[in-house]
């Protein structure tokens, strides 16, 4: 039988040279984006958790890892977020844990998922009010139409 492969990204703290993406890739063969501050991997291995230890173990010695994420969604519309803490950050975490009866892991990942809850929240509700003021100088009709438009011609760059 054949192990999964899976497709990681890393993302680093600050861009490698071109010298420290050489002796990276000596230890991992790596493609690397435009400016050198995320790299992806392809690492075989039966779940993504043991992809992504297993590539961190690799090369955390020669890369600034910031954070290891799986590329692809799973079947829940997940994406895997491998983080190394501190010492005493996963010390506070243990302890911020403890009283919920938490593991650090599950601790860190129901506060990322209620921010990122509040977070949808809150721009669902940003552009509710955006829509409600342009239904108050147009028509619906008019509305679904500048949305069509713009849905189907892309700016390029930046809104003005």
């Amino acid at each position: 039988m054949t192990m999964p492969h899976h497709a990681l990204e890393i993302t680093l703290t600050r861009p490698l040279s071109a010298a420290e993406l050489r002796h990276a890739a000596q230890a991992w063969p790596l493609a690397a984006n435009h400016d050198a501050t995320r790299l992806m991997a392809l690492v075989g291995a039966k779940t993504p958790e043991r992809a992504a230890h297993r590539l961190r173990r690799r090369l955390t010695a020669r890369l600034p890892i910031d954070v290891i994420t799986t590329h692809y969604p799973d079947a829940h519309g997940q994406v895997l977020l491998n983080l190394s803490f501190p010492r005493t950050v996963h010390t506070a975490l243990a302890r911020d844990a403890r009283p919920a009866g938490l593991t650090p892991e599950r601790h860190v990942r129901e506060a990322l998922q209620r921010a990122l809850t509040a977070h949808a929240d809150r721009e669902t509700e940003h552009l509710d009010r955006a829509v409600r003021r342009l239904l108050a100088r147009t028509t619906p009709a008019h509305l679904l139409s500048a949305v069509g438009h713009a849905l189907t011609h892309p700016q390029q760059g930046p809104p003005p």
